[in-house]
């Protein structure tokens, strides 16, 4: 598998992610760290795109989002990655990217970079709701990849 479609794969795994955690929440297993931590997902996936495609900042890093609007985000920005992975080539991959973080300060990363940090980033914060909500003492998504693969979410 070449490297580009690899990343295609991991964003529309993570998409599916998201929107597993969100069903979670939705039925009855919301909490408000949880509101928090995945509002934070959402609005970090967007902001990296945003820098990758020279775009002001959108959203804050921290909202304050409601359910329905974590849901709205979701598939929003789900399919904006969607879309922005499916415009690049290969050798976009490589290519830099700068921006300036929240501090200002500025910096340079490759397009690949950025996008495995985000596939990162969302995934650990996604733990972090799992772990709230087992001390909550409710049963949190089960988002692991290979389960997405064998269940055929993910080709």
């Amino acid at each position: 598998m070449e490297l580009l479609e690899y990343f295609r794969r991991q964003f529309t795994y993570d998409a599916w992610a998201n929107r597993e955690v969100l069903a979670a929440l939705r039925n009855g297993r919301e909490t408000a760290r949880s509101l928090q931590l995945m509002g934070h997902i959402l609005s970090s996936e967007l902001l990296w795109l945003e820098r990758l495609k020279q775009l002001p900042q959108s959203l804050p890093v921290w909202p304050e989002f409601n359910l329905e609007q974590c849901e709205e985000h979701a598939e929003q920005i789900g399919g904006k990655w969607r879309e922005y992975a499916n415009g690049l080539s290969a050798e976009d991959l490589s290519r830099d990217a700068s921006y300036k973080n929240t501090k200002g300060e500025v910096f340079a990363s490759t397009v690949q970079d950025v996008m495995t940090h985000v596939l990162m980033h969302s995934a650990y914060h996604r733990g972090q709701i799992a772990s709230h909500m087992r001390e909550d003492g409710k049963v949190p998504a089960y988002t692991d990849f290979i389960h997405a693969v064998r269940q055929g979410f993910i080709e």
